[in-house]
């Protein structure tokens, strides 16, 4: 087989499916003096002409219309061995554990609507939620996650990753707050003694990259581990916290106990916004299975979010 060139048996196929080298090369995305050049090398291996000219066409010699049936079939296997193999999945039968990482925030707001989602769909699979402590990507080349839940940062090339919903943040404090009373400029907010979540040993987010174009610094009294943390420091303290809308939604329900006691407030700073995606190892992107999960995530996080915040 060392001298057979198996990259002319889809050259072959269009040819005399086609019996015409422009729509063969057309078909192949080829132009049509390379076609021609095939078609050479083609009458060259098999010793036939192949295709003969007729008037003004060309058609099948003998040889040609007897290859025809069994070069289609050879190509058409190729495909199916070599291609994408599209799995079968049983959603009813599927036994799987799925280790997802997300932060606290996230499993307090989605959690239970994809645990019920995959109940209904798959009652054999179980969701495991561990600590999103860091954000390399170890966990999903070790295997040790299967789904890796938040904004990107440091990362590694290989990784795929699909959006699942864009947040914003804002900011909280207690009901009554001094805050408020007054209009909310850069200065008064920065003035404020402030809890900030972060898993950093050195904080500065965006907010103090905002304001330290205007030329002002905030005072962080407390960092903590979570937004749910930061939550609670500002509901019985006057700290100002700042925390993802959709953790403080009132149309959510699972964000109503969040919300209990709290004022929300527009950050008088422009920030970007934040994209929380999936993210997963290239290893499993053709998986059934994990692709259910991937849409399952999807699904849920746009069902959950799609009424209008008030």
């Amino acid at each position: 087989m060392n001298d057979v060139d198996l990259n002319l048996v889809p050259a072959l196929d269009a040819l005399l499916a086609e019996a015409s080298v422009t729509g063969a090369a057309r078909r192949l995305g080829l132009s049509p003096s390379a076609m021609s050049r095939t078609l050479a090398r083609l009458r060259a291996v098999t010793g036939d002409a192949l295709l003969v000219r007729a008037g003004n066409t060309l058609v099948l010699t003998p040889r040609a219309l007897a290859m025809r049936e069994p070069v289609h079939a050879l190509a058409r296997e190729a495909r199916a061995l070599l291609g994408p193999r599209e799995q079968e999945l049983d959603l009813a039968t599927l036994r799987r554990d799925f280790v997802v990482r997300a932060n606290e925030g996230f499993v307090a707001l989605f959690a239970a609507r994809l645990v019920a989602a995959a109940a209904r769909q798959a009652p054999g699979v179980r969701l495991r939620f561990v600590a999103r402590s860091r954000k390399d990507a170890t966990p999903l080349r070790d295997g040790e996650v299967d789904l890796d839940i938040g904004v990107l940062g440091t990362s590694a090339p290989e990784l795929r990753m699909r959006a699942l919903f864009r947040d914003r943040f804002v900011g909280v404090v207690r009901t009554g707050h001094a805050l408020l009373t007054a209009d909310l400029t850069p200065a008064r907010y920065a003035a404020g003694r402030h809890v900030v979540a972060s898993r950093k040993t050195g904080f500065e987010g965006p907010v103090d990259r905002a304001l330290a174009e205007l030329g002002l610094r905030r005072d962080v009294a407390a960092i903590v581990p979570g937004f749910p943390d930061a939550l609670r420091i500002a509901r019985e303290t006057e700290l100002i916290a700042q925390v993802p809308a959709s953790l403080v939604r009132a149309d959510l329900p699972s964000a109503a106990a969040f919300a209990q006691g709290l004022e929300v407030f527009e950050l008088p700073v422009s920030l970007p916004p934040i994209v929380v995606s999936a993210m997963w190892h290239p290893r499993l992107d053709a998986e059934a299975a994990h692709r259910w999960l991937r849409e399952t995530f999807l699904q849920v996080c746009r069902d959950a979010l799609e009424a209008p915040s008030r």
